[in-house]
């Protein structure tokens, strides 16, 4: 074999197993490649799982503490209707103290009346012993005599007899009517009775999963965003079907279930749109407040109060306390209170608008600290309604009141909650 023969067969054979080892290192590339892509992948869908799991873990610890929340709360509530039984207790327990010493009272007058009819006995019995006696020592009758007696001493003894008499009759007269009007209004009272506290969470549907996933957002971004332009809390837990509104201002709540509920039907779910609807849901929220209280207002039968005062005891629509709507019941109050008014002759305008703005103070108490009483007498003293009407309902939850106008309000608002709903 030549030379020449020999190098292109040394040429084919090395070009050809150049050929194969490319074509092996080419394949051995491509897997590689396959085998990062999929680490890369499997690397994202890990880190997609861990962030799942830190929202879910987020969304429990958030439940678990707004649980915490409501139960400091509701024992908040328990412990305040421990303090009301008390007081009502302590006001059991005046009435029957102000019964005996008007028992007392009682006893004292007969016994006077009484005495002024051993009284009139005496003069009686003397009178005739002097006729008598008169009789004897002269010439003339019996008759003349009393005649005599008559003319000197009538006039004394009845002016007297009429006198202590009347005296009589009209401090019983004046201290049965002052007493029995307290004590109708007191006694009253113990029809209240202790009943649920309000709601401060709302669970809303969701129709499937998907859309419970478009709420949340990439990374829980509308989640934010609702929470954000309503003030509220939102509670995601692992039930597919719903979503739980948590939150103590019920208006704020009411607007974001009503943002929920319109976010799911538009469908168009992300930052801006839900503020835009936020705003929306707030503005008919407002409308709705002010048609509630112009409402109640009519209902009531309460003329003459400032637009501002109106709209605010509209809020109580969204407010339950002790399980009653708060503006249904401030109605029912109204109405009880002026019908007893009416009753027992005290001043039906303060009672009925005292009755009505009695919990006015309830609309406010997310906002201003302290006790709705005491919010509600400076709110209608800053929008100059009747100082009377301001003492009813200052003393609406007292154990002592200041005028009966008071003890009407109370016991009106104690009847009412004895029948809630």
């Amino acid at each position: 074999m030549s030379d020449f023969t020999l190098i292109i067969i040394t040429a084919l054979v090395v070009g050809i197993f150049s050929g194969i080892s490319g074509f092996m290192v080419r394949i051995f590339i491509d897997q590689r490649s396959q085998i990062a892509s999929k680490n890369a992948m499997n690397q994202q869908i890990n880190m997609a799982q861990e962030r799942s799991q830190e929202i879910l873990i987020e969304a429990k610890e958030k439940a678990l503490r707004i649980r915490l929340e409501s139960e400091k709360e509701i024992n908040k509530q328990k412990n305040k209707l421990a303090q009301e039984k008390n007081n009502l207790d302590s006001l059991r327990s005046g009435i029957d103290e102000k019964l005996d010493f008007i028992n007392k009272e009682n006893n004292k007058i007969s016994d006077q009346l009484k005495f002024i009819k051993n009284q009139k006995s005496e003069l009686k019995e003397n009178r005739e012993l002097y006729a008598k006696k008169i009789e004897e020592a002269s010439d003339i009758t019996l008759e003349e005599a009393k005649e005599i007696l008559l003319k000197e001493a009538q006039e004394d003894i009845e002016h007297n007899v009429a006198k202590k008499y009347r005296i009589a009759e009209e401090e019983l007269e004046k201290k049965a009517e002052d007493h029995a009007k307290n004590i109708i209004a007191e006694a009253i009272q113990r029809f209240a009775s202790e009943v649920v506290g309000e709601e401060t969470i709302h669970a809303v549907s969701i129709p499937n999963e998907e859309m419970k996933g478009r709420l949340i957002g990439r990374d829980g971004r509308n989640i934010r965003a609702i929470e954000k332009s309503t003030g509220v809390d939102l509670i995601v837990d692992e039930s597919p079907d719903s979503v739980t509104v948590s939150c103590f201002d019920p208006i704020r709540r009411q607007v974001a279930i009503n943002l929920l509920n319109d976010l799911i039907k538009d469908g168009r779910i992300h930052p801006a749109r839900i503020e835009s609807l936020a705003r929306k849901s707030q503005s008919d929220i407002n409308k709705t407040i002010r048609k509630a209280g112009e409402d109640a207002t009519f209902d009531s039968n309460v003329k003459g109060l400032p637009s501002e005062i109106i709209e605010i005891i509209g809020r109580l629509k969204y407010r339950y306390s002790y399980g009653e709507n708060v503006l249904q019941h401030s109605v029912e109050v109204a109405n009880f209170s002026a019908l007893m008014a009416e009753e027992i002759g005290a001043d039906v305008k303060v009672c009925r608008t005292g009755g009505f703005l009695h919990d006015i103070g309830k609309a406010m108490t997310h906002e201003i600290e302290g006790p709705h009483a005491e919010i509600g007498a400076q709110l209608a003293s800053k929008y100059e309604i009747d100082s009377k009407v301001v003492t009813t309902i200052r003393e609406h939850h007292d154990s002592e009141f200041t005028t009966t106008e008071s003890f009407i309000v109370a016991a009106a608002d104690a009847i009412s909650a004895s029948r809630p709903g």
